[in-house]
């Protein structure tokens, strides 16, 4: 099941279902809440500001005596019932008018202690980006209180950087904090050009006196929590982080030097134990300066606040009920949607297996034009590629039998008949066998290059090389045979004033691509005809090149060679060109040499061009010619070809196909059958399309 696609579909399908589910009844769970909560005046504005206003006055002072005045104020201009009791329910202060008020619900508000605010009711007042880490109200100062005199000093140490900031052009304010401690803020979005001005904020920098002897009793509780827990006692500083101080410039820029900040919480063991400390010492410090947690009571004037909600056993029954309602449906769904979506690929599965096991496979149903239908057509394309690259293969095997047999053949039969004395080994009989043996060994070569070029082994001795020359040494192997069959051979390359570009090729792979089409050209072309080899490079200089035009066309980049080998004899049929590179294929059935070779050259030619990142083309009109178009791409730093590839590689003869006899290969340097080697092979055209 787990390997499944169909099991995969459904599980997938469940768990988006649950997790919708799940989502939906949080949302509806998390609405109603809110909604019961702004009943109970938890989320309100005006509650909130209540609870502010009220967490201010705790902050300020020692305890609630006096409240009862501010209290009242509050319920005047909320309309709503305030009260304030002990966390032992005791009584500090109620608004209620009446004479016998409702008593107080079990569940209260909130509770206000400044040094643990509530974050969800702190943070609907604004509470500023800096807001301590340890839930301490910032207003809770404590001892960290500025007297009047250090006060005033620091007022005017800031009204002087404010009027100094207005002469440079920067908008400034002097905002005083909780401890009376000013700090500079910058009017606008743009606090960074205070570090343009050359105004002092040094005397806003330090601590006074009051603020280091706060901030020394703090050190000495924050040092003795870590003593307690075995840790390295810290030093503080005025933003209440510790390590090295920090600098007072920056600090003042920044607007950050407050009295009471949050402390620094960093990563490591050491930091999260000092953060805690240091809250812990701020709490201690702070007890005796704040009033005490008390308990916040907001509600109707002639009622109790709303009771806290809870979800009743009956709407948790009808939740779950409609929860898994909306998780059957999503499964039966995804059942039929995973029977539809599996039926096709089963079919697919089993039309594979059958191929595996050579049985004749069917074409699979295509029913729709999606993902599925279209794998469903790629596999039936890929299946019906199979059955002609299997029929291919049986033909091959068939030709390479039928093309070993006959040479094999005739050598048996000389050999048989010399050994009954009905043949004598006279040179004749020697030069008979020698060349049979000669074209089984083409054949032999021919099938071990394209074998070497299916796995990529095929041997390349890349050089640099001028297209010109090797057409100049194909045209010079051949013309002998060209003239011998009535056959103009020429060739036509670049001006001198616009030469074509350098190749890096190997010089014998290329004349042995090249001499097998003028072989087939020549063979196939009747006397009288004509045979034109054209070099020429691609974009706009191919264009004038073909026209003849020299001066026609704009200059581009060329990117690469293209060399045409027309032929005006019987061209090929448009049933044939489609199947001239493939190996062992011939139109001529019967497979005559005198019509033909073995049917592996223009195969070979192929394969070579591709191994030089080369293509090659072929067009034809029956009864007019053919032209094999070969596309080299050109040097890409565009260095000039070295030397001759013979002047390279020592003096190198040539065979009847322009072919070097002493390649790589290690054919003989014969011509004799123009039809069928590595290197001189007669791949034909036209009637026996190879």
């Amino acid at each position: 099941m787990r390997k499944s696609l169909f099991g995969q579909l459904l599980a997938v399908s469940a768990l988006v279902a649950a997790c919708s589910v799940a989502a939906t009844a949080w949302l509806a769970v998390q609405t109603t809440s809110g909604a019961i909560k702004q009943e109970q005046g938890q989320n309100l504005t005006a509650d909130a500001r209540i609870y502010n206003t009220l967490l201010g006055y705790a902050a300020a002072h020692p305890t609630w005596d006096g409240v009862d005045s501010t209290v009242r104020d509050l319920a005047r201009q909320s309309g709503r019932r305030i009260a304030l009791t002990t966390e032992q329910r005791r009584p500090l202060a109620d608004s209620a008018t009446l004479p016998s008020p409702p008593a107080l619900p079990p569940q209260a508000s909130t509770i206000i202690d400044p040094l643990s605010v509530d974050t969800a009711l702190s943070q609907t007042v604004g509470r500023t980006a800096n807001a301590t880490a340890d839930r301490v109200d910032p207003r809770a100062v404590g001892p960290f209180r500025l007297p009047r005199a250090e006060r005033a000093a620091l007022q005017r140490a800031a009204e002087r950087s404010v009027a100094c900031l207005s002469r440079s052009g920067v908008a400034a304010d002097a905002v005083q904090g909780p401890s009376g401690r000013p700090r500079i803020e910058v009017v606008g979005n743009d606090p960074d050009r205070v570090d343009g001005t050359r105004c002092s904020f040094d005397d806003l920098a330090l601590p006074t006196a009051t603020e280091r002897k706060a901030l020394g009793e703090l050190n000495q509780l924050a040092n003795a929590c870590l003593k307690r827990q075995d840790r390295t006692g810290v030093e503080l500083n005025l933003d209440l982080s510790w390590g090295e101080r920090p600098l007072p410039v920056a600090n003042a820029r920044a607007g950050t030097m407050v009295a009471s900040p949050a402390p620094s919480v960093r990563t490591g063991d050491d930091d999260r134990a000092t953060a805690s400390c240091v809250g812990t010492a701020r709490r201690e410090q702070l007890s005796s300066y704040v009033a005490s947690p008390a308990l916040l009571f907001i509600g109707d004037e002639g009622n109790t606040t709303v009771p806290g909600f809870d979800l009743s056993p009956a709407n948790t029954a009808k939740i779950a009920g409609v929860a898994a309602l909306v998780l059957a449906l999503t499964v039966g769904a995804s059942v039929l949607a995973g029977a539809r979506l599996v039926r096709p690929l089963r079919a697919l599965t089993g039309a594979a297996q059958r191929m595996r096991d050579g049985e004749g496979s069917a074409p699979v149903l295509v029913t729709g034009d999606n993902e599925i239908g279209r794998l469903a057509a790629a596999f039936n394309d890929m299946a019906a590629h199979r059955a002609r690259l299997e029929g291919q293969r049986k033909d091959m095997v068939s030709d390479v039998a039928h093309e070993l047999r006959t040479p094999l053949s005739n050598i048996r039969g000389w050999l048989e008949a010399a050994q009954d004395g009905l043949a004598e080994p006279d040179p004749a009989f020697i030069s008979s066998l020698h060349t049979e043996a000669v074209q089984l060994q083409h054949i032999i070569d021919d099938l071990q290059d394209l074998a070497a070029a299916d796995a990529g082994a095929l041997r390349l001795h890349p050089e640099p090389v001028r297209i010109e020359d090797v057409l100049g040494q194909v045209a010079a192997a051949h013309q002998g045979r060209a003239e011998t069959a009535g056959v103009t051979l020429t060739v036509r390359t670049s001006t001198a004033g616009d030469p074509l570009p350098g190749l890096t090729a190997d010089p014998v792979r290329l004349r042995q691509v090249i001499g097998n089409l003028v072989s087939n050209a020549v063979r196939h072309t009747p006397a009288g005809g004509n045979v034109t080899l054209h070099a020429y490079g691609s974009g706009a200089a191919a264009d004038k090149g073909t026209a003849g035009d020299e001066t026609a066309g704009e200059e581009t980049a060329v990117d690469e060679v293209v060399v045409d080998v027309t032929d005006t004899g019987s061209g090929i049929s448009a049933d044939d060109l489609p199947h001239v590179f493939d190996r062992f294929w011939r139109a001529e059935k019967s497979r005559s040499r005198r019509t033909g070779g073995s049917g592996l050259g223009l195969a070979i030619v192929r394969k070579l061009v591709e191994a030089h990142a080369g293509s090659v083309s072929a067009v034809s009109v029956e009864g007019r010619g053919s032209v094999f178009t070969l596309r080299l791409p050109v040097d890409a730093a565009g260095a000039e070809p070295g030397p001759e590839p013979g002047e390279a590689n020592g003096s190198v003869g040539t065979n009847g196909s322009g072919e070097p006899g002493g390649e790589s290969t290690g054919l003989p340097g014969s011509g004799a059958d123009g039809g069928g080697g590595s290197s001189a092979t007669g791949s034909g055209r036209g009637t026996n399309g190879n």
